[in-house]
């Protein structure tokens, strides 16, 4: 293993990368709006605009809005402990991304009138979190909710590198490009689990999200340091 890609958060980057997945298709499946990323979701506005679909127009504005407020949110939960280890910030954002999924399930279980919008500022705040808190690892720049940008810097990055090698040598794998494949890999995964779970069981899919954050916090959990009661 390169000692720049450290296993704990390599196994994080994944299991980030499989939550970005799953929330972002399951989001799309059940609101028709993109949770995750900001591109798409103005593309839809542009087209509901046009449409004079004001609703999801406002779902889609509404998606952005809330996506990018969760990445100074993020920086803000940060500087709140003073010198907090990545570990803790991390844990304190997996649990408020699963207060807001299950936010989103309640709101579109009860079925009230704005239970829809409800779902998508939930969702896209709690990825807007989750893309603020986890930003590196092993050397490098990672989104684990969005992929365009690392896939374009990835074929790039590779290219350049085999410009450069002669042609009788053998291009050894980058291990920070195998990382970069591993994450868009558990992102494509987490996108058919989430489309699965949302078209068979409708809302409550959702909360297979919330129960593979559970399991990437809990080791985190177990290790925070607890103060000792004065003596």
């Amino acid at each position: 293993m390169n000692s720049l890609v450290h296993p704990p958060d390599k196994w994080l980057s994944f299991g980030f990368a499989l939550v970005g997945g799953y929330v972002d298709a399951a989001g799309f499946v059940l609101a028709k709006t993109f949770t995750g990323h900001v591109t798409g979701n103005l593309v839809l506005a542009a087209i509901a605009i046009v449409a004079h679909d004001w609703r999801h127009t406002f779902a889609h504005f509404s998606a952005v809005t809330c996506f990018l407020a969760g990445i100074p949110l993020s920086v803000l939960i940060a500087r709140l402990p003073a010198a907090w280890p990545p570990s803790p910030l991390l844990t304190t954002v997996g649990g408020i991304e699963v207060l807001l999924i299950i936010a989103a399930y309640v709101a579109v279980a009860s079925r009230t009138t704005a239970g829809v919008e409800i779902l998508v500022i939930c969702l896209s705040l709690a990825l807007g979190l989750q893309n603020g808190a986890f930003r590196r690892t092993g050397g490098i720049s990672v989104h684990t909710n969005y992929l365009t940008g690392m896939i374009t810097g990835l074929i790039a990055s590779e290219l350049e590198i085999a410009s450069q090698v002669p042609p009788d040598r053998t291009i050894a794998l980058d291990p920070k490009s195998g990382l970069l494949f591993g994450i868009w890999a558990l992102f494509v995964l987490g996108a058919v689990m989430g489309a699965a779970a949302t078209f068979h069981f409708r809302a409550l899919g959702i909360l297979g999200a919330a129960l593979i954050l559970l399991v990437i916090i809990a080791p985190n959990l177990a290790s925070v340091p607890r103060e000792r009661p004065a003596s």
